[in-house]
């Protein structure tokens, strides 16, 4: 345990009892007895504490390592948005240069629009 092979831990023991006295040597070794747990049950709350403080340590490294790559958005999403006819809302962006051609400060009436397209979906079966 200590490098203390048999014959030295029996000549400690030797020398303790005659200083101590047969009488009062159960005592001794009790009281040692108990240290020596507590000493053993002190060493492994250590140990689990430095066991724990590194788990703690490897959570908080995954969990950073996780919300840094929430800044960037997945690989199917970083394609280009939409241009010209493709993109949503361009019949929108369409109407306006007609409107300030024309010369229009208000909206369009959706009665008069839906009127137009009937006429013209009227002329395309004609046509037909």
């Amino acid at each position: 345990m200590f490098g203390i092979g048999l014959p030295e831990l029996i000549v400690i023991m030797v020398v303790a009892l005659i200083i101590i006295g047969p009488r009062k040597l159960p005592d001794l070794a009790r009281a040692l007895g108990k240290g020596m747990a507590e000493f053993r049950k002190a060493t492994q709350e250590i140990k689990e504490s430095l066991d724990l403080d590194e788990e703690i340590h490897d959570l908080k490294r995954d969990l950073a390592d996780s919300i840094s790559g929430l800044n960037e958005p997945p690989e199917g999403m970083r394609e280009e948005q939409p241009t010209g006819e493709e993109a949503p809302g361009h019949e929108i962006s369409d109407a306006v240069p007609e409107a300030s051609e024309k010369g229009e400060t208000e909206a369009p009436d959706p009665q008069e629009q839906k009127e137009e397209a009937t006429v013209k979906e009227a002329d395309r079966d004609d046509e037909r």
